[in-house]
C-alpha cells in the first residue's frame, strides 16, 4: 500500500487524524439535527437542514482546526461546490433506501456509509488511476 506522501510527516498524519475527526463531528451533527427535525418536518426537509447546519460546522471546523486556515469566500466556494455534488448522492441515497423500505431512523446512516464508499472509490480512481502520467 503506498502512502500519500503528505501523511508521511507527523503534521500530514495530524491533519489526516484531525480531518477525520471533523468528519465524524459533521456526522453526528447532520445525524442529530435530522433526528430532532423528522418528528415534525418532511423527512427530506429535516435530511437537508442537518446536511446544512453540519455543512456550515463543518466549513468553519475544516479551517481553523484541520488545515488551520482562515476561511475565505474561494475557500467556501470550493468547498461548497464539493459538498453540493455530495448532497445529492446524499438525498439520491437516502430516498432509495426509504423507496426500499429502510426505516427512517437507520437510513441516514446507512447513506453516510455508502456515499463515503462511493466518494473514496471515486477519490481513489482519480488520485491514483487518472492522476498517473
Amino acid at each position: 500500500m503506498n502512502i500519500p506522501e503528505k501523511l508521511k510527516n507527523k503534521e500530514g498524519v495530524l491533519q489526516f487524524l484531525r480531518f477525520c475527526i471533523i468528519g465524524v463531528l459533521a456526522a453526528a451533527v447532520h445525524y442529530g439535527v435530522y433526528f430532532i427535525l423528522q418528528w415534525w418536518i418532511d423527512l427530506n426537509i429535516a435530511y437537508t437542514a442537518g446536511y446544512l447546519i453540519s455543512f456550515v460546522g463543518n466549513f468553519i471546523l475544516t479551517n481553523y482546526f484541520t488545515f488551520r486556515t482562515k476561511p475565505t469566500w474561494k475557500n467556501f466556494v470550493g468547498f461548497a461546490g464539493s459538498h453540493g455534488i455530495n448532497y445529492f448522492l446524499h438525498i439520491i441515497l437516502f430516498n432509495v433506501f426509504l423507496w426500499l423500505g429502510v426505516h427512517h431512523l437507520i437510513a441516514p446512516p446507512l447513506v453516510m456509509l455508502v456515499a463515503m464508499l462511493v466518494q473514496f472509490t471515486i477519490l481513489r480512481v482519480i488520485f491514483t488511476k487518472w492522476g498517473k502520467h
